[in-house]
């Protein structure tokens, strides 16, 4: 497995207008091949913003990285200061620690 995490700021753009478009997309990003699952980020005191996306492999991340969607979200008008950044998961002691729970059915 393979670990996305991007982060963000916000810029002329309101928390409640960026959750409005968070509710809008989710459906999109429920559709990627191979992504596992996204958790969506808020930290308002520091105001950075983000997700955490857990992708089946590593051919699956570079897909989504290659798609239209990553484009779109990367010119969001009011997402600055965009940090990308790809890991791999240790598969081994992530299982010991239930790290990766089995998506839901």
């Amino acid at each position: 497995m393979e670990i996305l995490v991007i982060n963000f700021s916000l810029e002329g753009l309101t928390e409640a207008e960026y959750r409005n478009q968070c509710d809008e997309v989710a459906p999109a990003f429920a559709a990627v091949p191979g992504l596992v699952s996204k958790v969506w980020l808020a930290d308002r005191a520091t105001g950075v913003y983000g997700g955490v996306y857990t992708f089946e492999n590593g051919a699956a991340l570079d897909a989504y990285l290659a798609s239209d969607l990553f484009a779109q979200v990367g010119a969001t008008p009011g997402l600055v200061d965009i940090s990308v950044r790809g890991v791999e998961v240790l598969s081994e002691p992530t299982a010991i620690t239930h790290g990766l729970a089995p998506a839901a059915a």
